[in-house]
């Protein structure tokens, strides 16, 4: 196997619940490979006030969503560091067709294509499930679930003692709107990556160690 061959460009997609997060971070772990997500570029870029940085921050700064054109120079920014040489993780992006299109073409000019997009799935009722048992400490900001990591006491912080409860963006008729927003946008995205045969679909379902092994024995 040749140093190229063993190089892995790589993008993690997945709905809200479906611990993309948690597996992002896990995955570039195991493969020694920056995980980069959109949030984190954006805080870096705007951190170190390059122009990009600059720019995003006026767009956040006054509650826009920053434009497609913006949010892939500052990827194509941050893909040209040196710790991006042996390959990387990106996590929240891209989110639309068009930047997925933008993407290939700006890893093409940097001799790095996608090797595999691996795209996390679970069933739609199991994510509102898992999303509707998050809690929140009313004090100190804990969060909880109470089907996987439930607190000690029903209802009470574990480290401070204050109140749990159900954030707005937690309840039942926000998720179903959050989750139908992203199969809306994501659906044209997943069939790209199909057509190109760089989809690999994960099941999200069951353990987070036994959904990081299958997405190991999947990408090699």
């Amino acid at each position: 196997m040749t140093k190229s061959e063993r190089k892995r460009f790589m993008v993690m997609l997945g709905p809200p619940g479906a611990g993309k997060g948690t597996q992002a971070v896990k995955v570039a772990k195991r493969y020694l490979i920056p995980h980069i997500s959109t949030g984190d570029i954006f805080r870096a870029a705007i951190k170190e006030g390059t122009e990009l940085g600059r720019k995003a921050k006026q767009y956040l700064d006054s509650g826009e969503l920053v434009p497609d054109s913006v949010v892939t120079d500052i990827v194509a920014e941050r893909i040209k560091k040196n710790d991006c040489a042996p390959g990387f993780l990106l996590d929240g992006f891209p989110r639309t067709l068009p930047q997925a299109e933008v993407l290939d073409t700006i890893l093409r000019d940097n001799g790095c294509p996608l090797t595999a997009v691996i795209n996390l799935t679970v069933d739609r009722e199991a994510l509102v499930k898992r999303l509707t048992a998050r809690r929140t400490c009313s004090d100190c900001g804990e969060n909880y679930n109470i089907m996987s990591k439930p607190p000690k006491k029903e209802g009470v912080c574990d480290k401070c003692g204050g109140k749990l409860y159900q954030r707005d963006d937690d309840k039942r008729e926000t998720i179903e709107n959050r989750l139908s927003v992203y199969e809306n946008q994501t659906a044209p995205l997943v069939a790209y990556y199909q057509r190109s045969q760089r989809l690999v679909n994960i099941s999200g379902e069951g353990a987070i160690e036994d959904v990081f092994g299958r997405i190991c024995r999947a990408v090699g």
